[in-house]
């Protein structure tokens, strides 16, 4: 008798099968987002929410109910399926955003919208629409759904599509096992395994710990016949070779000037204060973003060697680091304590996303240069931090965006001809050229033009150029070219085989000397919630610890 019940009531609950209705549009959008790559999919998530709302239930009521629950569910869930930032991240960065102008927060909301892709989610709809009067669609969706849960199976990196090798990628050399010491020494640590998500958290925390052994050996004293220059810093926000190329800029003689270009370095970031900070630490290896802000040894702060050998530390901005705490960052996790010099004076044609005046390049360097000539001081290193290139940057008394590519084309002239000037003075001047990270102005299947919550290739892969000035020696025909993956302590490194001043007076500089055997370093990058980095020459990507995924092509 209860068995012949629980039969009957078995089959009267399946009587109120309902199928997903107009929720099968719902995930038949993230198949058509995830067959092209935009999406970070979740099977099993996603597989719970559909039996969710297919669970049979009797009241119509109830099944109502559970439609209106669902909303705000599904809502989230897409959210977290894309590549968007987290919430956290967002809380992060909210003190940030109510310091946007209202016309750059319009201009970043109407920039996410993408019409061809609202074009083709209409005509998705009406195909379904046409469509679902005479097929079953749910029956077509579980069972996608379940096919790509069986995929996940065999681990948390999988795409619909074959991807394709990333441009930006830097191909690094075989792998083969490297100790401890032979890391310290320049070797990039072992890449071996197949590329789980176990292997690859493996490799970074590998990484990071190598990396705690590195540091740059400045002298503990300048020789006596050791030759007085000046360091000089620049420090441009927004710049990436993918941005110069999207410019048409590639080709602008400035590059030409540089005596060393790396061709292969990596910022480790794409947000400005982590980007300064990793740079003045420039003499320790390669931190974590956590790490960045906790206390390190002196010996990793590259002005304060410089410092130690008579060096008087400047800095200089064309702005006020008011926004996102960036001077301060820089006193308190860059160790940088010069007083700011003066913008007093100087003109401006720029305006930041947040009304601020960005001043007059030129002039500020033209200042540096005649208060290098009336100071007195023998030995200078200068940290020089400007933003024309930032993103929603405009005309003083306009609201519109000013295009990048004539920001760019005005700064690299400035700098064109500052360098000659420089040339002229007589002064002996080491001039690096660092970007923070790009500008992300070609966005990618992960972020929309200008976004860098992700430390994509395209944003930290940027052109580092050394010139030397007031040489007794004749420079290069052309560049010498660093090819080898480099990052920060790179820079460290040059300067400490330079700190002496020789080679200004040298009659002959022999640069592949110079540049042999500097300090390579593995293509990782981190923010706060986001890790890229590559592992047997493709690009892999870590949100929020989670799993390890191919960065989408």
């Amino acid at each position: 008798m209860n068995d012949k019940n629980t039969t009957h009531t078995t089959h009267a609950l399946w009587r109120y099968w309902r199928g997903l209705g107009g929720w099968n549009y719902y995930f038949l959008i993230k198949f058509g987002l995830l067959w092209f790559g935009y999406l970070n999919f979740h099977p099993l998530a996603n597989l719970v929410f559909m039996a969710f709302l297919l669970m049979p239930i009797p009241a119509l009521r109830l099944h109502r109910w559970r439609h209106w629950l669902a909303i705000p569910i599904g809502i989230a869930l897409f959210y977290h399926d894309t590549w968007l930032p987290g919430i956290s991240s967002i809380l992060s960065q909210g003190s940030q955003l109510t310091g946007f102008s209202a016309d750059y927060l319009l201009e970043l909301v109407t920039r996410f919208i993408n019409w061809q892709m609202v074009g083709a989610a209409f005509v998705a709809l009406i195909g379904y629409l046409f469509l679902s009067q005479w097929i079953r669609v749910t029956v077509f969706t579980v069972a996608a759904l379940v096919w790509l849960n069986l995929l996940a199976i065999g681990g948390p990196a999988f795409s619909l599509l074959p991807s394709a090798p990333s441009t930006a990628a830097t191909p690094g050399p075989a792998a083969t096992p490297a100790s401890a010491d032979d890391t310290a020494n320049g070797q990039l640590p072992a890449a071996s395994g197949p590329p789980t998500s176990a292997n690859l958290t493996a490799y970074l925390d590998r990484f990071y710990q190598q990396e705690k052994k590195r540091a740059t050996a400045f002298p503990a004293s300048l020789p006596a016949d050791a030759q007085p220059f000046d360091l000089l810093v620049i420090n441009i926000c927004s710049l990436a070779w993918s941005d110069i190329e999207a410019s048409g800029l590639q080709n602008h003689p400035l590059w030409a000037k540089m005596d060393i270009m790396f061709d292969n370095f990596n910022s480790a970031t794409a947000y400005s204060g982590p980007a300064s900070i990793r740079l003045l630490r420039a003499s320790c290896g390669q931190t974590s973003h956590r790490d960045l802000y906790q206390p390190v040894n002196n010996q990793c702060y590259l002005f304060d060697n410089l410092a130690k050998l008579g060096f008087k530390e400047q800095l200089m901005m064309d702005h006020s680091g008011v926004f996102g705490n960036y001077l301060k960052e820089l006193r308190e996790e860059g160790d940088m304590q010069a007083p700011l010099m003066s913008q007093a004076g100087i003109g401006n044609e720029l305006a930041s996303f947040d009304g601020e005046p960005i001043y007059n390049d030129l002039q500020l360097l033209n200042r540096w240069l005649e208060q290098q000539k009336n100071g007195g001081e023998a030995r200078t290193a200068t940290f020089f931090n400007l933003i024309p290139l930032h993103d929603g940057n405009r005309a003083v008394g306009s609201k519109k965006t000013a295009d990048y590519a004539p920001r760019a084309q005005q700064l690299f002239d400035q700098l064109n001809t500052f360098l000659d000037q420089l040339e002229k003075s007589g002064r002996k001047v080491m001039v690096v050229i660092v970007p923070e990270h790009g500008a992300a102005l070609v966005g990618d299947k992960m972020q929309m033009s200008g976004l860098r919550d992700i430390p994509s290739p395209s944003i930290t892969h940027i052109p580092v150029g050394v010139k030397l000035v007031g040489m007794t020696a004749a420079h290069p025909g052309s560049p010498l070219q660093v090819k080898t993956p480099s990052s920060y302590l790179a820079i460290s490194e040059l300067v400490a085989r330079l700190v002496d001043g020789k080679a200004f007076s040298a009659d002959q500089v022999d640069w592949q000397t110079l540049t042999q055997g500097l300090p390579q370093t593995a293509p990782i990058s981190e923010n706060d919630n986001a890790v890229v980095m590559q592992y047997q020459g493709k690009t892999y990507i870590r949100l929020n610890g989670g799993d390890w995924v191919p960065y989408p092509q």
